[in-house]
């Protein structure tokens, strides 16, 4: 396992190479959390995420003339090609098929030759070790790596400095290096914090491991955080945590989405899935009851304008802000504007309406279907809505 030495050395190499990202509380967050919190934006590092650290980590010490390959559906791509360009050399990095077309584009303008082949990471990863081994180059992993994981520790070593008295430090958690570096570090530096790891519930590979004692292949994940959706950590990254990460939780894709909208309305920052899961897992009760300070490192912001689209969506119902309604109606006169009379009676703001008589609907021959999307406050006013409308006598469902 990696020792202060190693931290100390990724300290002194990425001097001048990483961004300050000081920590930043906010009382509004403080405010619905009940104890105060302070964020560590790693999501405002280069590349987006904090893989620089790792990734710049093992690159600079590779000899001169050497060439880098890695595999990447996004963040370590990123890290891996801006590493390999300011360290002088060639990086070619497999990214899946159906990659993410910004990621795609910004690894390929941080110089690294970007490989479109297999259908997942795994996949990648089996094609860049390959490629490496018959090329004779250098692969880079994103997390089973001493260096790499010593390069991750540079989180902790700074919030050792900045993190208040008797935190508890929170991490997100996908194949570990990044909540093993940093627990490791602050063990050696700032004994007193605890540090929590977060995982997606539909990617649980760490806790599988802890409770097997050994890493276990999961035979799929299944979460909007594709940033921490690992099958499977390592040896490595095992270690680390058992010795030194004081808990491990769980938090659900709704929870995650809920928290990437409050940190896009109250603190302004674009945060992605991964990357939301520690405050997710805070506002969810998943951390030791108490009102002591928490540190939340917010892990990457790199998020494709398509999927936020549809991540915004999914957090606004999550949070109750959107109302989806399946309405049976008679089919005669009047009926749907009696419907919309209704909705404007309540005070509802009717985003979208759709009107069905055929087709895919389960109406009787007399009835129309209308499936209708409002806007609500919160999920008592989404729940009040639906009680109000049956006691107005529609025959409603939730969809």
């Amino acid at each position: 396992m990696i020792g202060p030495r190693e931290v100390e050395g990724a300290v002194e190499r990425l001097e001048g190479v990483v961004r300050a990202t000081p920590l930043t509380p906010s009382e509004t967050i403080s405010r619905l959390a009940g104890r105060p919190v302070l964020f560590k934006p790693e999501h405002l590092q280069r590349t987006g995420s904090f893989k620089i650290r790792g990734a710049y980590n093992r690159i600079a010490r590779l000899p001169a003339g050497a060439r880098v390959v890695a595999a990447s559906a996004g963040n370590h791509a990123q890290g891996v090609a801006l590493a390999a360009r300011l360290n002088g050399l060639d990086a070619t990095i497999f990214m899946p098929v159906n990659a993410a077309l910004p990621k795609v584009e910004a690894t390929r303008g941080y110089g690294a030759e970007v490989r479109l082949e297999g259908g997942g990471v795994d996949d990648c990863i089996e094609l860049a070790r390959r490629f490496a081994e018959e090329a004779g180059s250098v692969y880079v992993p994103p997390f089973d790596d001493p260096d790499v994981v010593a390069g991750q520790a540079t989180v902790g070593w700074e919030l050792a400095r900045e993190a208040p008295d008797g935190a508890t430090v929170v991490v997100p958690v996908g194949g570990g290096g990044l909540v093993g570096g940093t627990a490791a570090a602050l063990a050696r530096w700032a004994p007193g914090v605890k540090v929590v790891g977060v995982e997606a519930e539909g990617a649980a590979s760490m806790r599988a491991a802890l409770a097997a004692g050994r890493p276990v292949r999961l035979e799929a994940v299944a979460t909007i955080a594709d940033g921490i959706a690992v099958r499977e950590v390592s040896p490595l990254t095992l270690d680390h945590v058992r010795a030194y990460v004081d808990d491990v939780v769980t938090v659900s894709d709704e929870e995650i989405s809920r928290a990437m909208l409050l940190l896009l309305e109250r603190a302004k920052w674009l945060v992605e899935p991964a990357g939301a899961a520690g405050l997710a897992a805070v506002l969810g009760g998943r951390l030791p009851a108490g009102r002591g300070p928490v540190v939340v490192v917010l892990s990457g912001g790199n998020v494709d304008p398509l999927l936020l689209t549809r991540l915004v969506e999914h957090g606004l119902t999550a949070a109750g802000r959107y109302l989806r309604l399946r309405v049976l109606l008679r089919d005669h006169p009047g009926a749907l504007a009696g419907l919309a009379a209704a909705l404007a009676d309540l005070g509802l703001n009717v985003l979208d309406v759709a009107h069905h008589r055929s087709g895919g609907t389960t109406a009787a021959p007399d009835e129309v279907e209308v499936l209708v999307t409002v806007e609500t406050r919160d999920p008592a006013h989404r729940d009040q809505t639906v009680a109000d409308l049956r006691d107005r006598g529609f025959r409603i469902e939730r969809s």
